[in-house]
C-alpha cells in the first residue's frame, strides 16, 4: 500500500483492509447521472492513493455500480478487497430513462431491485454479482438494508427470512472458501445489536451512525462489536454529503440522503467554527474521526471523480493536532465517551 495508508484487520478472519476505503454507491449514479469517465476515473484514483477496499452493492445503480468497479478492478496488478452484498434480486424491467431517478439512482440499467433474504435469493444474488464485477470471487458478503427503518411493519418477518435462509447461506458461501468475511451493510444500529444475538458476523458495514456529526452507535453496537471482535467497516463518513460540502453549501447537500434539517446544518456550523479556530479542513477531521474507536477497521468514503479520490486520500493524511480532538471533546461537538484519535 502507499506509504502512510495502513491496514487493519476484518474480525479474526486474516483479512486486512486499507483504513481508507472506497464507497461505490456514487459510481452508481446516486442523485444524478455520471460519465463512465469519471467513474472509472474514481476508482482508479483511489487505487493510486493506496485505497484497497471497495464497497459496493447490487442495488447501487441497479448493477452499475458493480459493473464499473469490475472494469477497473478485475484488470488490476495490485492487491484489492471486494465487497459486495446481498439482499436484494435485480428483476428485468422495460428500458430505463437515466435521467429519471428510481430510488435515488438515475441508472438507464433496465432491472428493479426485490427485497429477498432467502436461502436461494442470497446465493443467486452473489453469483450474479460475480458475474457483474468479472471477478471469480468477493471477500465480503454483506446483508443490505434489513431493519426498521427500511422495512417498518415487515421486520420482524425479514429478520426471520434472513435467519432461517440468508444467513444459512452466507455462512455456507464462508465455509467453501467463496467469500473470506460475512456481515451486514446498514444504516441502523439497532438492527445490529439484534442480530449479534444470534449471528456470527465478521464485519459491519454501519453508514452515518458513528460520524464527527453523530455518535448513536457508540453506547451499545461499539462496545459490543470489541467484545464479540466485529470490525466496523464507517461507511457514510460524511453523513452522506453534508460534512463534505459543509454549512454553507446545505441547500445542495444530503443528510441521511434527504436535504438536511435545520438542526443538523446548525451541528455542521458549530463543527466548522472549531476547524477554522484549529485550521483543519472539516472534511479532514470527519475522515480521520471514527479510527479513534477500536472497533473501527476502515472508513468508506464515496468519491465520484478522480479529484475527488485525490482529495480524499489528502484529507484523510492531513495532520491533525491532538488540541483540536480535545477541544471538540471539551466543547461538547462529539459524545465524551468517544475516544479520539492517536
Amino acid at each position: 500500500m502507499s506509504e502512510g495508508l495502513a491496514s487493519r484487520e476484518i474480525g479474526a478472519t486474516g483479512l486486512q483492509v486499507s483504513v481508507l476505503g472506497f464507497g461505490g454507491a456514487g459510481i452508481g449514479n446516486l442523485y444524478r447521472p455520471l460519465s463512465d469517465d469519471d467513474a472509472l476515473g474514481a476508482i482508479r484514483g483511489s487505487m493510486a492513493s493506496g485505497v484497497r477496499l471497495f464497497d459496493t452493492a447490487p442495488f447501487y445503480g441497479f448493477g452499475l455500480s458493480e459493473l464499473r468497479l469490475g472494469q477497473v478492478l478485475r484488470g488490476a496488478a495490485t492487491p484489492r478487497v471486494i465487497s459486495t452484498k446481498v439482499g436484494r434480486r435485480l428483476v428485468p424491467t422495460g428500458p430505463q430513462d437515466e435521467n429519471t431517478g428510481r430510488e435515488g439512482y438515475f441508472s438507464s440499467r433496465p432491472f428493479a431491485p426485490v427485497f429477498d433474504y432467502g436461502y436461494e435469493g442470497v446465493m443467486r444474488s452473489h453469483a450474479e454479482s460475480l458475474e457483474r464485477l468479472g471477478v471469480p470471487r468477493v471477500d465480503i458478503l454483506l446483508c443490505h438494508d434489513i431493519g426498521r427503518l427500511t422495512h417498518g411493519d415487515s421486520h420482524a418477518a425479514r429478520v426471520r427470512e434472513f435467519l432461517e435462509g440468508g444467513y444459512r447461506a452466507m455462512r455456507d458461501l464462508r465455509a467453501a472458501g467463496a467469500v473470506r468475511a460475512i456481515g451486514l451493510g446498514i444504516n441502523e444500529w439497532q438492527v445490529c445489536v439484534e442480530l449479534l444475538e444470534t449471528c456470527e458476523l465478521d464485519c459491519i458495514l454501519l453508514a452515518g451512525r458513528y460520524t464527527l456529526l453523530e455518535q448513536p452507535a457508540l453506547a451499545r453496537l461499539l462496545p459490543l462489536c470489541v467484545e464479540r471482535r466485529v470490525s466496523i467497516l464507517c461507511g457514510g463518513p460524511f453523513n452522506s454529503g453534508i460534512l463534505a460540502a459543509g454549512s454553507r453549501a446545505a441547500s445542495r447537500a444530503h443528510y441521511n440522503y434527504a436535504a438536511p434539517p435545520a438542526d443538523v446544518v446548525t451541528r455542521v456550523r458549530a463543527l466548522e467554527d472549531l476547524c477554522a479556530e484549529y485550521a483543519v479542513p472539516l472534511q479532514a477531521a470527519a475522515l480521520q474521526f471514527p479510527l479513534g474507536h477500536p472497533a473501527i477497521a476502515s472508513v468508506v468514503a464515496g468519491c465520484v471523480t478522480e479529484a475527488e479520490a485525490l482529495n480524499c486520500a489528502r484529507m484523510f493524511a492531513q495532520p491533525i493536532p491532538a488540541e483540536y480532538w480535545r477541544a471538540l471533546r471539551e466543547r461538547g461537538l462529539v459524545d465524551e465517551r468517544a475516544p479520539l484519535p492517536a
